[in-house]
């Protein structure tokens, strides 16, 4: 089973949006899994708004892929390379520890996620 950041057991992200690689609601990953979708977020308005400007919109449904977009309140395994990329812009998002993927320590310090740890 995969681990998450803290050690423990992944657990589920989101069922509702349905989220991960595999949308199986964790943030695991694989080989094949090019954007890392491995660090469990909040979204918020802020960071919608930030992660649309940068070319990646969360917010605006694609059902051809089977999206419905993304609000303020969900959680979502977002890439590792957009969170990195909102925290150097100062526009991380809040990060769910028990359900970010332990590869994510790889590129991340402990500590910089836990000043980002949703309470």
């Amino acid at each position: 089973m995969a681990k998450n950041i803290l050690g423990g057991d992944l657990i589920p992200c989101s069922m509702d949006p349905v989220t991960g690689f595999f949308r199986n609601g964790k943030c695991d990953t694989r080989a094949d899994d090019q954007g890392m979708h491995t660090i469990c977020v909040l979204m918020t308005s802020e960071f919608l708004a930030y992660s649309k400007s940068v070319g990646n919109d969360l917010s605006t449904s694609m059902p051809e892929y089977g999206f419905q977009g993304l609000e303020a309140g969900d959680y979502w395994c977002l890439c590792l390379s957009r969170w990195i990329q909102a925290y150097e812009a100062g526009k991380a998002p809040k990060v769910r520890l028990e359900s970010t993927h332990a590869s994510v320590l790889e590129f991340l310090e402990l500590q910089t996620l836990e000043e980002y740890a949703v309470q």
